[in-house]
């Protein structure tokens, strides 16, 4: 009898929906939010109110895209946190309506937890790209920067994590400074491959084992800002591809120092990438370049499943339902970040 699964993800200002059938994808609806752009962040009252107005119609065009009947669905799978906790709230209480009135189980998801199995969805019954087990997974976002010791898909131990900030919060901040709007990850990742990242030295943290901090590479980023604007109002607007090219390649040498530290330490050759940071084309460029050096077998996501989606909810909630995996109706969202991920 086939598993099928529909996912709901609502942890920050992406409402999405997507049904998977025997961990194939039949659908992956996605709708973002602009509205926050005007104040250059993610306004946490302004992106549960639009999750409200969202949720329905998208889970309504999952469903009729995936081609089946609402009755058909074996579970629903939705994110529990972290995330924003408003936003949190939509995506939860629509997923236990939507069990009571269908009379099907409900299946909590880690948000981080599903960024890493984002590795395991397929768009055919043929497709076979998924990493073996163990393997090592860098996940990079706007809220985390986390290094992965994946032993199952229900076995997860986060090794190392940023103290402070996360590595797209500093593409974020530091693109928001020189004007660049939000969000400015991507922004960054352009004009980087237009410059020098060898035209500025910015400080890199001395933080022991395989844990990450970025906020002294953001001080020092804002420091080096300080200091030609007043030698040269125009400064920004003269150098900004050199500064975005060493700015993205200080953030990037940090991930991967530590990753490989780890890689080499527990005598692991399968790595992936996830999260939305792994969408920069100088981060993805590095973990070719430390398979080719290193013999690494890499895992690097498609595009469409490296920001927030659904896809990577109901492919989680797949695997959960096959051990039977079910939560209370009565489950609370969380907005912290857990040591485990399982």
């Amino acid at each position: 009898m086939s598993v099928t699964i529909l996912g709901i993800e609502s942890s920050c200002d992406d409402t999405s929906s997507s049904v998977i059938r025997d961990g194939v994808m039949l659908s992956n609806v996605i709708a973002s939010q602009a509205v926050h752009e005007a104040y250059g962040g993610v306004v946490p009252e302004l992106a549960s109110r639009a999750h409200q107005q969202n949720i329905i119609p998208v889970v309504a065009e999952a469903i009729k895209r995936a081609g089946i009947d609402k009755s058909e669905l074996s579970a629903v799978a939705f994110t529990r946190g972290p995330g924003l906790m408003g936003s949190l709230l939509v995506g939860t209480s629509f997923a236990k309506g939507l069990s009571v009135s269908l009379n099907i189980p409900m299946i909590e998801i880690n948000h981080l937890q599903a960024h890493v199995l984002a590795h395991f969805i397929k768009e055919t019954p043929e497709d076979d790209h998924a990493p073996s087990f163990p393997f090592l997974c860098l996940l990079v976002s706007g809220g985390n920067s986390q290094i992965i010791k994946v032993n199952a898909y229900n076995d997860m131990e986060v090794i190392g994590q940023t103290i402070d900030d996360a590595a797209g919060e500093a593409f974020d901040k530091c693109a928001k400074v020189m004007g660049l709007g939000y969000p400015g990850g991507p922004v960054v990742n352009r004009l980087a491959n237009e410059g020098n990242p060898n035209a500025f030295t910015f400080s890199k943290p001395h933080i022991p084992g395989y844990d990450y901090s970025f906020s002294g590479l953001k001080t020092s980023f804002l420091y080096t800002l300080r200091d030609k604007l007043q030698e040269d109002p125009d400064f920004i607007e003269k150098n900004k591809q050199d500064l975005c090219a060493s700015l993205q390649a200080t953030v990037i040498d940090i991930l991967m120092n530590k990753l490989r530290k780890a890689a080499k330490d527990l005598n692991i050759k399968e790595v992936a990438v996830a999260g939305g940071v792994s969408a920069n084309s100088g981060l993805r460029d590095a973990f070719l370049d430390h398979a080719k050096r290193f013999g690494w077998k890499v895992h690097i996501p498609k595009f469409s499943f490296t920001t927030d989606n659904a896809a990577m909810v109901a492919i989680t909630g797949y695997y959960k339902y096959l051990d039977q995996q079910f939560c209370p109706m009565d489950a609370v969202p969380f907005s912290r970040v857990l040591n485990k991920l399982g």
